[in-house]
């Protein structure tokens, strides 16, 4: 395929059709792209926004060999697409990230194992395929841990704490006895993130640390700048493009860590894609993530990564509308707040309908003002 920048007016193809595929859209539609979106489901929030939804199964290559030909560059909004998917995809246009991205960061075993041998900063883990290995992980790594399915675990779904060896075959057997990994539990100073682009000539631009909290496995708020030393933002510097580079990654990457209390950064996740912490770059930053994802995988310059002011991003769940629809006009009118809905028909306990981005002076008032915006959408 031609390395040659894919310019506006050309069309994107997206392959999955939910929030993140809809503000990638948006993005991309601002730049002069057009947009067609891949999914087995209708009128989602990512088709809503799109020139073309095509609805079709993943596993119907003969739709996707189709849908390839009819765009010029080809991306993905989530990390469990079919690799057969994204091979048929390429056969007509470039995929970015690249199938080895999506085959690394889809299998958590597969994940931890290459980032290991490649010398990068781990949990300690073992993959469990038996009740041997089960039983010999236990030996090693010990409890307290966590027990993880090896595929398709999002939002906590799929892994659970175990601080016994019993309750740890316990939860695997509910678990189905699938594939999974066992970690060591680690009891980190706080969770962290950054996100990394990297374009087709090969420029790095990097978000820096964001904050991030959770609740009931979800990411409730994330704040940037994180609130960390200089050497811990150089170190999670210097991992990102180590990840980046060894992938050979045309796009967005999102590592997740964990900050230990001596100051440690550890790889939690990989996502090869936008993600739910950098949802406040919308708002805060000259070119958000979107954007730079579009300009990624298009061969364009890499927008400037600085932040206007410092920022904290809520996120609105289903659980909100359960005494009905919320007081919008209530967190509009808070100065600073900016109110992104993703176009869901649906809320239900736990769904991401939404979220609040809140700007500020400093990010602890950001971090109030976007607390406050959300409790005032539930006021009655």
């Amino acid at each position: 395929m031609s390395a040659a920048p894919i310019l506006p007016g050309a069309t994107i193809g997206v392959l999955g059709s939910g929030q993140l595929g809809r503000m990638f859209a948006l993005a991309a539609r601002r730049l002069g792209y057009r947009i067609h979106i891949f999914s087995p489901e209708r009128d989602t929030p990512a088709g809503q926004v799109a020139d073309l939804e095509v609805v079709a199964s993943y596993d119907d290559l003969e739709a996707v060999a189709m849908f390839g030909g009819g765009v010029d560059v080809v991306t993905f909004e989530f990390e469990n697409i079919p690799a057969a998917t994204a091979e048929a995809a390429a056969a007509f246009a470039p995929v970015r990230p690249s199938g080895v991205a999506l085959h690394v960061a889809q299998q958590r075993a597969r994940e931890k194992s290459y980032l290991a041998e490649r010398g990068f900063p781990v949990t300690p883990f073992a993959h469990i395929r038996t009740e041997a290995d089960l039983d010999a992980a236990l030996s090693t790594i010990g409890t307290p841990a966590v027990l993880k399915t090896a595929s398709f675990g999002y939002d906590g779904k799929g892994q659970s704490k175990v601080s016994s060896a019993d309750a740890a075959r316990a939860a695997w057997t509910a678990l189905g006895k699938r594939e999974a990994i066992l970690e060591k539990f680690i009891p980190f100073e706080r969770e962290v993130s950054t996100i990394v682009a990297r374009g087709v000539t090969g420029w790095i631009a990097s978000y820096g640390l964001i904050e991030n909290s959770h609740a009931n496995h979800i990411l409730d708020i994330s704040v940037h700048p994180a609130s960390v030393l200089p050497a811990v933002e150089a170190r999670a510097a210097e991992i990102a493009r180590g990840v980046v580079e060894a992938l050979d990654l045309t796009g967005l990457l999102c590592i997740e860590f964990f900050l230990t209390h001596d100051g440690e950064l550890l790889i939690n996740e990989l996502a090869p894609r936008p993600h739910n912490s950098g949802h406040l770059t919308i708002d805060a930053c000259m070119t958000s993530q979107f954007e730079q994802h579009v300009r990624a995988i298009c061969g364009l310059p890499p927008g400037s990564i600085e932040p206007l002011r410092p920022s904290a991003m809520a996120n609105l769940l289903g659980d909100l509308w359960a005494q009905g629809e919320p007081d919008w006009a209530a967190a509009c009118a808070m100065p600073g707040v900016h109110l992104h809905l993703y176009g869901k028909a649906e809320p239900r306990a736990a769904r991401k309908m939404g979220h609040l981005t809140a700007l500020a002076a400093d990010t602890r008032s950001a971090r109030r003002r976007a607390v406050a915006a959300r409790e005032a959408l539930a006021r009655s």
